[in-house]
């Protein structure tokens, strides 16, 4: 079995490998189109319903329906109008962030080529928002909400190899579950021993540079980046500069357990 380590994710997928030709989405599910899909899949959890991954299609609009999962997706090429049942929608374009939750009723509209990184957490456990009829796309702002972002608790003073950083988060987007949260992260420079991470998480970084370390090996990553680091992977952390974030993470229920339980 291979040790999971962090990736870089590249915009047309893994050098030599690219994105392979997936399977012919079905006319039944479409309202316009004779859409041509790729993708590479970077991680996959089946247990959990966790895949990551880039994904580029021709033009095409799907039919009114429930969204089938959470999805959190990272705009490289193109866009994408997110319709509603009462002729509203919400343009997602190249650059942006966005979050459809698990029951939103849409249709996906793209006139043209699309190009994104995605996180699919495709809940087992049946678990659904309170209202799914008031579900709507979520667009999380690379500088945080108007109102500013709140202190992030940086944990252990033993887990750094500097002074504990300022840092600020706020998480626009949690699923029923609390397992998948998306939003926005900056910290002021620090050092981080290597450890394994407690979760999976895809980040996106808006601002700065910074290098993340396994246990023989760093990468790293700057401004436009994309990395990924599954669970259990050593992760370990060094910027000098201030660094911002657009994040997907995915704490497992049985992890956060471990973490109140060890906080306790």
């Amino acid at each position: 079995m291979t040790e999971p380590r962090t990736m870089k994710l590249e915009p047309m997928g893994p050098e030599g490998t690219g994105l392979e030709t997936w399977e012919a989405i079905s006319p039944d599910d479409l309202i316009e189109g004779t859409p041509v899909q790729r993708g590479h899949l970077y991680y996959v959890d089946k247990e959990r319903g966790l895949e990551v991954g880039v994904w580029d299609c021709t033009a095409m609009t799907t039919k009114f329906e429930p969204y089938p999962v959470n999805e959190f997706m990272y705009v490289l090429e193109g866009s994408v109008s997110m319709v509603y049942e009462d002729g509203s929608e919400d343009v997602i374009t190249a650059g942006e962030s966005f979050i459809i939750p698990k029951g939103t009723p849409c249709s996906w509209k793209q006139t043209g080529y699309i190009r994104k990184f995605f996180v699919i957490f495709d809940d087992p456990s049946g678990e659904m928002a309170e209202d799914p009829q008031a579900l709507r796309v979520i667009k999380p702002e690379p500088a945080g909400p108007a109102g500013g972002m709140a202190p992030y608790d940086a944990g252990d003073p033993a887990d750094y190899m500097t002074d504990i950083p300022a840092m600020t988060a706020h998480a626009y987007f949690t699923d029923p579950t609390g397992q998948m949260v998306a939003g926005v992260w900056e910290a002021e420079p620090f050092e981080r021993h290597t450890a394994p991470i407690n979760r999976c998480e895809l980040m996106f970084l808006v601002e700065g540079s910074m290098t993340l370390k396994g246990d023989a090996e760093a990468f790293e990553f700057k401004t436009g980046d994309a990395a990924f680091v599954p669970i259990g992977a050593p992760y370990g952390w060094k910027s000098t500069e201030k660094v911002r974030k657009i994040y997907c993470a995915f704490l497992p229920r049985a992890a956060a357990a471990g973490s109140v339980e060890a906080a306790e």
